[in-house]
C-alpha cells in the first residue's frame, strides 16, 4: 500500500477516490488525523494530513511517531511525504518542486526514536542516504512521464519552527550546504526509516528562505498560499502518475 502524508497545502488529495475513513490509534498516541484510504490510478493509497484536517498542528507538535507507526500497523510499504519548503540554493526559486536526496537536522526536543526507554534495546539505524534511492527514482520517472519538471536531488534542511529562519540561520544552513528549508522533515524520515518504510519526499518551494531572492528584507507570507496553490495541482499529478507505476 502506497501512502501520502500531506503538509501544508495539501490537506486533502481531491483525485482520491475515497473508500473509508478510519481514527487510528497507536502505543504512541493518535496520529495527526484519520487515515483516508481510496485509490488513484487503481492503486489503493492511504492519505494523512500531517497538520490535521482543519491545519491545526505546528510543525513541533505533530505525533511524528505516531503517524508511521499508524501507517505501517496499516500495512504501507512506500511513504511520499509532501512538504513546502523556503528555497536557498540557487534554482529553488518558488514554485519548483524538488525530489531532495539529503537532510541535515537542526531540530531539538522532538520524540526523534522508536528506540528509547527501559525497555528498548540500542538500535542504531544507517542513515547515509536519508530518503529511498528506489521511490526517489520512481518520483523522478514519474514526473517525466507527466511531464511536470523536477529538481533532482537537494539538501532539506529541518528546523523547529513556528517562526521562520532569521537571514543569519539560513546563511549558516547555506554553509552547511542546505538548498531547502522547511520544519516537518526531521524525525519524519528517520522515523520511517526505524521501521523500515520506503520513504521519500516532494518538495514544493514556497518561497525563498530568510535573505535570499526576493526575501532579502522580508518574507511575503501573502504571497505564499497563491504559490502553493498552483505547485500542488502538480503535486497531486505527480502522486498519480507515481500510482500508476505500481501494480493494481
Amino acid at each position: 500500500m502506497l501512502a501520502i502524508i500531506g503538509g501544508s497545502g495539501l490537506s486533502q488529495l481531491d483525485n482520491l477516490e475515497i473508500t473509508r475513513r478510519q481514527v487510528l490509534r497507536t502505543p504512541y498516541g493518535e496520529p495527526s488525523s484519520p487515515a483516508t484510504f481510496g485509490r488513484v490510478g487503481g492503486v489503493e493509497i492511504v492519505f494523512i494530513a500531517r497538520h490535521g484536517y482543519g491545519h491545526t498542528l505546528a510543525p513541533h507538535e505533530i505525533n511524528y511517531r505516531a503517524n508511521l507507526w499508524a501507517l505501517r500497523d496499516l500495512g504501507v510499504e512506500e511513504v511520499i511525504a509532501v512538504n513546502s519548503v523556503g528555497g536557498i540554493g540557487d534554482g529553488m526559486a518558488p514554485g519548483v518542486l524538488a525530489i531532495p536526496d539529503q537532510v541535515v537536522d537542526y531540530t531539538s526536543g522532538r520524540s526523534h526514536t522508536f528506540f528509547e526507554g527501559a525497555d528498548q534495546p540500542v538500535v542504531h539505524v544507517d542513515f547515509t542516504w536519508p530518503f529511498d534511492p528506489a521511490v526517489r527514482t520512481a518520483l523522478l520517472q514519474a514526473g517525466a512521464a507527466a511531464g511536470i519538471a523536477l529538481a533532482d536531488g537537494g539538501v532539506y534542511g529541518a528546523t523547529n519552527g513556528p517562526r521562520l529562519e532569521s537571514a543569519a540561520e539560513i546563511a549558516r544552513l547555506r554553509r552547511d550546504g542546505a538548498t531547502l528549508v522547511g520544519m516537518t522533515g526531521m524525525p519524519e524520515a528517520a522515523l520511517a526509516r526505524e521501521l523500515g518504510l520506503a520513504y521519500a519526499m516532494i518538495a514544493l518551494v514556497a518561497n525563498w528562505a530568510a535573505g535570499c531572492g526576493d526575501s532579502t528584507n522580508r518574507i511575503e507570507l501573502d504571497q505564499i498560499p497563491a504559490i502553493l496553490d498552483a505547485g500542488m495541482i502538480h503535486v497531486r499529478e505527480l502522486i498519480v502518475q507515481r500510482a500508476r507505476q505500481l501494480p493494481a
